[in-house]
Order: C-alpha cells, then sequence, then structure tokens
C-alpha cells in the first residue's frame, strides 16, 4: 500500500500518541493578488435599431431628390400582404450586427426622361451618407430598383387634379363638421 507522506505523518501520531503540528498555508493579502489572473469579460454596449428608423431615414433623403417618387404598391399587392414588414412599400433595411453594417434595397418610380444611372448613383450616395452619419452603421450595399417610369403630365392636368382632390377634401371635412348626428 503506497501512502503520501502526509498520511504516514497521521499514522505515526495515532500510533505514538503524539500530535504532529500540520502548518498552515500561508495567507494571501489582497495587495499581492495579481490582477492580471482576474480578468474580466469587457463589456458589450448593444444598440438595436427598428427597421421603421431606417426607412424613415431613407425616405427623407429620397424626398430630396428631384424626380423620383418611391413605388405604388397594387391593390394586389395589399390583399396579398406584400408590403414592406413595417408598411413603409417599397424600403426593405437588413441589418447585419456582427459586422455592424445594413443592407438596404429601395423601389422607386422615375420620371421620363431622367438618366437612370445617374439618379441611380445619386440616391445611393444620399441613402448611404444620411444612414452613416445618422445611425452609425456601415452601409453595405443600396440596391436601387426602379418599377415604373412616371410620364410627364401637363400644367392643366395636375391642376385639376389637385383642385379636384382638394375640394373633395373640404368637402368630406365640411360632412363631418356639421353632420347631425351625435
Amino acid at each position: 500500500m503506497i501512502l503520501n507522506n502526509f498520511a504516514k505523518k497521521k499514522l505515526r501520531t495515532i500510533s505514538m500518541s503524539q500530535q504532529i503540528e500540520v502548518e498552515a498555508p500561508p495567507i494571501v493579502e489582497h495587495s499581492s493578488v495579481d490582477t492580471k489572473e482576474l480578468e474580466l469579460p469587457d463589456t458589450v454596449f448593444i444598440r438595436d435599431i427598428e427597421n421603421r428608423v431606417f426607412q424613415t431615414i431613407i425616405l427623407q433623403s429620397l424626398s430630396k431628390i428631384e424626380g423620383i417618387t418611391l413605388r405604388e404598391g397594387s391593390f394586389l399587392d395589399h390583399l396579398l400582404r406584400r408590403d414592406s414588414v413595417d408598411g413603409i412599400k417599397g424600403i426593405n433595411a437588413e441589418q447585419n450586427s456582427k459586422n455592424r453594417s445594413v443592407s438596404i434595397k429601395v423601389e422607386v418610380c422615375i420620371e421620363y426622361g431622367i438618366l437612370i444611372p445617374e439618379k441611380a448613383e445619386e440616391i445611393q450616395s444620399k441613402i448611404a451618407e444620411e444612414i452613416t452619419s445618422m445611425t452609425g452603421l456601415h452601409v453595405a450595399s443600396v440596391h436601387v430598383v426602379f418599377k415604373n417610369v412616371i410620364l410627364p403630365r401637363t400644367e392643366e392636368e395636375l391642376k385639376k387634379n389637385t383642385t379636384e382632390k382638394t375640394k373633395n377634401l373640404l368637402e368630406d371635412d365640411l360632412d363631418e363638421a356639421f353632420s347631425n348626428e351625435f
């Protein structure tokens, strides 16, 4: 039977009826503890940005660009719920939290006569600049899809449509304001 030194000393103590003093381990003071041994993990700061925020930023960027509009969804798109996730049609943003980047897809209509490559470059640079400055995220890609060409209207058609819409809105407001139902 193999016994270690401590066990041998214990046996001797028991057999000889003598007490053997065992030395306690040295007490370590707090000042002598090496802080490198106690490595704490770095604090992780997490920032979540909802897609609605990206959509609003992009919508504001697009409103500053002449000659384009957001695509208009059809009635079929509405029925089949092929709208954007948060309700703004034609603007989709996907975040990559590992790379701290965002990929954007924008669907627009362009006025007839405007050069598509130049307008696409203007849209992409404007969106990338706005998203980066407001969110601090890297814009990995801006995919611009031109869905339709808007034909130019004459000024008379525009005035006619505008006045008809304004008149209808005013009539609806007056009807609601003076209804006899309580």
